[in-house]
């Protein structure tokens, strides 16, 4: 019961703050999830908890999805390259799943986490011009 209250408590938490952050926010906050859902995969790969796991890399999958749809690749090379790297680790989770084996989840896990290690250096004045700049488009 304690549990599922936490669990409520914090997804509406989250929806909360989904609904008034801003596009760099949202990003930082899909990653973080990301990282978080890979650590539930690998922890149901290890307890053999198939179902566990087929929810945790089935949320994986759909947050790095979302992270795809977010590239605007009319930027060119450094979106493009990002679009096959989460191609690849998509493909890596399928892998994962597949075959019962948490080395793929610990690969993908340490790719996000640095993808979100420099989305979070970006200095705070780059991403108000950002912001600025494409609410003028």
């Amino acid at each position: 019961m304690y549990h599922k209250s936490i669990k409520a408590y914090t997804s509406q938490n989250l929806q909360a703050e989904m609904a008034v952050a801003d596009p760099y926010r949202v990003i930082q906050l899909m990653l973080q999830g990301g990282i978080e859902r890979l650590s539930q995969a690998k922890g149901a790969i290890e307890r053999k908890d198939y179902e566990g796991k087929s929810i945790a890399i089935s949320k994986s999958l759909a947050i790095i999805n979302g992270l795809q749809d977010a590239l605007d690749l009319s930027y060119g090379d450094i979106p493009e390259n990002l679009f096959a790297l989460y191609e690849y680790m998509k493909s890596r989770l399928f892998d994962a799943s597949r075959d019962m084996d948490s080395a793929p989840i610990d690969e993908v896990a340490i790719l996000l986490g640095t993808i979100k290690s420099a989305w979070d250096s970006i200095p705070v004045d780059d991403r108000v011009k950002a912001l600025a700049q494409q609410a003028s488009l």
